[in-house]
């Protein structure tokens, strides 16, 4: 929704340029431009909506057809000015890309809540991922779900994309739109990714620092990587392959967060089958059987970190116990509850050929190879 391209004629408007990395410093006077910002999409011939969108109708643009310069350009009258609400970065984050949406100018916000309510209606939709949202006026994403939710109901669902590893920064925003809309948990992918680059010299008690889970359990969309942090993106920061099984153990099995598997690192990318399809599988297989109850966090080691789950009396045989370690070989002594006293656990990804006895208090010694991921549950419970 932040911007438009591909527009079916120019107009011939006010601008002036900015510097990309002050969007408040203008760098030129202002001056006639000529900006693909007409759109009557005549195929359409007013079907859906008979909107058509003109040059007031933005706040900037960056190409002038009329010398072929790119710059980024203010679009200049009505009163306008980049909108507030945005992030600071930059000055003023609010231009992107293309020719960027006014989301202060009233029409634009009456028609973009119609189409939220149609798209979401003509598709019967239950959700909706907002990408670039803080570069969108934060009060209009309150207003836009609002919107839908009169049309669609209260539960319709929405996750916004605000890439930044600030989490004072996501905090504010959340406040700002008043908990309307769930966030991808950008700081903990980028924890992940740390932890991928540095090996064994990342303090893993640290993971959950500073995360969206960590502090709005409830409005975290975690996730490992994405088709913005991939390699060759703009915002690359893959995480490395072989903590992809950790990452995956953490966020498919922890009792927070609404855990996102990337297309990518199951299906593959190019062309090629991923190595992770089977591990994720496996993990996918624990998350729907055995992680359920109450988490005991057991991140009290700078490269042996793990946690348990300590089943339910709804989902027979659930339990599991997690274990990660990005040194050496590792274990550690994990209560799953006295419930499980007496039962054989046995590990699941492959990784390890012991099994674990539980003692009367509930306690077993859980084992992890160095740089893997160890799942454990009940040995009988395996189906």
């Amino acid at each position: 929704m932040n911007h438009k391209a591909g527009a079916d004629y120019t107009e011939k408007f006010k601008a002036r340029e900015v510097d990309p990395n002050d969007r408040g410093k203008p760098i030129s006077d202002v001056y006639e431009i000529e900006g693909w910002t007409g759109f009557n999409f005549p195929g359409r011939n007013n079907t859906y909506s008979d909107f058509k969108w003109h040059w007031y109708h933005f706040s900037g643009t960056d190409f002038n057809n009329a010398n072929g310069k790119k710059a980024i350009y203010q679009i200049m009258g009505d009163g306008k000015s980049w909108s507030d609400g945005v992030d600071s970065e930059n000055g003023n984050y609010d231009y992107l890309m293309f020719a960027d949406i006014d989301f202060d100018h009233p029409q634009v916000v009456e028609e973009m809540i119609k189409w939220g309510a149609w798209v979401s209606k003509e598709l019967n939709l239950n959700g909706m991922r907002l990408d670039a949202i803080k570069h969108i006026n934060d009060q209009f994403i309150e207003r836009f779900l609002s919107g839908v939710r009169e049309v669609m109901g209260k539960e319709f669902y929405a996750v916004g994309e605000y890439w930044k590893q600030d989490i004072n920064s996501l905090n504010a925003y959340l406040k700002d739109v008043k908990y309307k809309v769930d966030l991808f948990d950008v700081p903990l992918h980028y924890n992940m990714y740390q932890a991928s680059k540095q090996g064994r010299s990342y303090d893993m008690s640290k993971l959950f620092n500073d995360t969206l889970v960590s502090q709005h359990p409830d409005l975290a969309v975690t996730f490992v990587d994405n088709h913005d942090s991939q390699w060759g993106s703009s915002l690359q920061s893959q995480v490395e392959d072989w903590f992809k099984p950790l990452a995956y153990g953490l966020i498919l099995l922890i009792d927070k967060g609404y855990p996102c598997v990337f297309y990518g690192d199951y299906y593959g990318v190019g062309g090629k089958e991923s190595m992770h399809r089977g591990v994720i599988d496996t993990l996918l297989q624990a998350r729907t059987k055995y992680a359920f109850g109450e988490q005991r966090d057991y991140f009290d080691h700078p490269n042996t970190v793990g946690f348990v789950r300590t089943g339910d009396e709804f989902h027979p045989d659930s339990g599991v116990a997690l274990l990660l370690s990005n040194g050496e070989d590792g274990d550690k002594v994990m209560n799953v509850g006295e419930a499980h006293k007496g039962e054989v656990w046995h590990e699941i990804t492959g990784s390890m050929t012991d099994v674990v006895s539980i003692d009367d208090k509930g306690n077993g010694t859980f084992k992890v190879h160095g740089g893997k991921v160890a799942v454990w549950v009940k040995k009988n419970g395996l189906r």
